[in-house]
């Protein structure tokens, strides 16, 4: 995180007492990233946090992603994963589905409804863009009130809830990381300000602002973690509730972020997607292509020149607008499409001339880019559009 907040109640001098009004102590917590050698926050809680009563397996949904294997360009249908019932019974945590995964990431998608069960995340940090809907998402830093097109930040070990708020269920695009999830450093000065050049900065960003200092006991959060190199889960209960937090500060906390504050960089001829990068992981980038005036050069081709990142897969999920490169290719509202390394991939043909005298996009994308291939999640197999790879030539293969 960027830079420092402060919550509630905390003592004047780090690793001191701190008492409350009859005397008794509070007990100091310290999360902390890369051991003691990097970014942390202090909490205090009125007790013991590391006091569980019970401890048993929670069975993860399937993890196994199939390799994209015969190579070919992807795309799912993200709003035909889930039914009104579905979405009627699902909860953000235990309902939502994987698409794609590698050792550093798993993206996945959820609609739901129901308030989820108390939940972290020990593998690594995770964004959460919020497609559609409304939430408030409790965590023992405190509430965030989420709304659609945000992304949420939630630091690895960030025990939380979603309660879904609005009239209709809650669409969400999850992106999980093995590892952390940073604003890129090339936005940031050496000692961590936002600086001029950068897309958004320290006012864009909402924390939580008080905390919720609950008080219940025999309480169970589900953990998502890592036994030998399997993913696993398990369910602990507390002896009284991780909300019992009185006060906290440091530079490691949840936030919310809304695409619609991200401020596009545009020139004369067409920008490389760097330049809409939004969020940094291990082996991995996040970026959003967001409303904007086009290329101006008098000989602009506003739409991307055909590309080979051969690095790289792309994944774009489609979310808002109207995504003029993927004209005609079946891709819509609620579409991820997938494009491999080692493959050449860019807009549609007939796109490339219509797009010239082009002054205006009005698309709303997240995309990742990861720097190891990507396997395909059953979920993301179920919904696949077969006729996608096929839609530059406008001809599939010889029968």
């Amino acid at each position: 995180m960027a830079y420092y907040r402060r919550c509630g109640s905390v003592p004047p001098k780090r690793h001191t007492q701190h008492r409350d009004d009859a005397g008794r102590l509070y007990f100091e917590e310290l999360m902390g990233e890369e051991g003691f050698s990097s970014d942390s926050s202090l909490l205090y809680h009125r007790n013991v946090p590391s006091a569980i009563v019970d401890s048993t397996v929670w069975t993860l949904p399937d993890q196994q992603c199939a390799p994209n294997h015969p190579l070919r360009p992807r795309h799912l249908r993200l709003h035909d994963l889930f039914s009104a019932d579905d979405a009627a019974h699902a909860d953000v945590v235990t309902g939502r589905r994987l698409l794609l995964g590698n050792r550093d990431v798993r993206i996945s998608y959820v609609t739901a409804s129901i308030p989820s069960p108390l939940y972290r995340n020990s593998t690594g940090d995770e964004v959460v863009y919020v497609e559609s809907g409304s939430a408030t998402v409790e965590t023992v830093f405190g509430s965030l009130e989420v709304d659609t097109g945000d992304y949420v930040y939630l630091p690895t070990s960030t025990t939380h809830r979603w309660l879904p708020t609005g009239d209709g269920p809650l669409q969400a695009y999850v992106i999980e990381a093995e590892g952390h999830i940073r604003t890129p450093r090339r936005y940031l000065s050496q000692f961590g300000q936002f600086l001029e050049s950068a897309p958004y900065c320290e006012r864009d960003i909402r924390g939580p602002d008080s905390p919720l200092d609950r008080t219940e006991v025999d309480v169970p959060v589900l953990v998502k973690h890592r036994a030998s190199d399997d993913l696993v889960g398990t369910r602990l209960v507390y002896a009284e509730h991780p909300f019992d937090v009185v006060g906290w500060d440091g530079c490691v906390y949840p936030y919310v972020l809304n695409i619609a504050d991200f401020e596009p960089i545009t020139g004369r001829v067409h920008q490389p997607p760097p330049v809409h990068q939004v969020f940094e992981g291990d082996k991995f980038v996040v970026c959003n292509f967001v409303p904007r005036k086009v290329d101006y050069h008098p000989l602009a081709i506003p739409v991307p020149y055909y590309h080979s990142n051969v690095d790289s897969d792309e994944v774009m999920f489609y979310c808002g607008g109207d995504y003029e490169a993927r004209k005609g290719s079946g891709i819509g509202l609620g579409s991820v499409s997938v494009h491999p390394g080692g493959y050449a991939h860019g807009p549609q043909p007939h796109a490339y001339e219509a797009g010239v005298g082009v002054e205006r996009f009005d698309e709303l994308a997240v995309m990742v880019d990861t720097f190891r291939p990507l396997g395909l999640g059953e979920s993301g197999l179920s919904v696949q559009d077969p006729d996608y790879a096929w839609s530059w030539s406008g001809r599939g293969p010889r029968k």
